[in-house]
């Protein structure tokens, strides 16, 4: 008997030690930002932003706590929020309405995005984290860099709209697009800071 007691003891005891070396840091929706670039075969390229709904980004500390990691995170993303900051007017509207259309992201059928952080390695300025992005309710695996800035963190993403159904001018499912084409990948880049 009593080595069972000091077996839950012990359990307890680990279980304890565990979570407090985990920090969760919740971001300030706010103050952080995720602002977006998408190319054209061309020089020519449109940019603008998203907002966060939630954020929360998990430090743990390694075996012997002489260094954190990121060993996890969850991110929502108000795809109705997204803005078109290269241009004005009309010409602003119509892009905007365009890219929250079935040619792009059917912002009406997925008004949210997420990212799910699993895991990270650490590098000379912050990490490499995988993990994987949901975009129109379909999941792929992604990795991207997370840089420690004052107050947060920077994280510079990059993803391939193909994978997610995303077609319009796509040259994975259109031949012949000449200088219609726009490039698959889109840039993201989403300055982090945490209440």
């Amino acid at each position: 008997m009593r080595i069972l007691k000091l077996f839950i003891l012990l359990l307890n005891f680990s279980l304890f030690s565990l979570t407090a070396q985990e920090a969760i840091n919740v971001i300030d929706t706010e103050s952080s930002t995720l602002n977006w670039v998408g190319k054209k075969i061309t020089t020519s390229q449109h940019n603008g932003s998203l907002k966060f709904l939630s954020g929360e980004l998990t430090i743990c500390a390694n075996n012997n706590g002489s260094e954190s990691l990121v060993c996890g995170g969850k991110f929502s993303v108000d795809m109705t929020s997204l803005l078109v900051e290269d241009l004005t007017g009309s010409s602003k509207q119509r892009l905007e309405g365009h890219l929250k259309s079935d040619d792009f992201f059917s912002v009406n059928k997925h008004k949210t995005a997420y990212l799910s952080i699993n895991s990270s390695k650490a590098t000379d300025s912050g990490f490499i984290a995988q993990g994987s992005l949901t975009i129109k309710d379909i999941t792929h695996p992604i990795e991207f860099k997370l840089t420690r800035s004052l107050g947060g963190f920077v994280a510079d993403l990059v993803f391939d709209r193909s994978k997610y159904n995303v077609r319009y001018n796509s040259g994975s499912f259109f031949e012949n697009l000449g200088d219609n084409l726009i490039l698959d990948e889109i840039e993201l880049t989403a300055n982090l800071y945490f209440q």
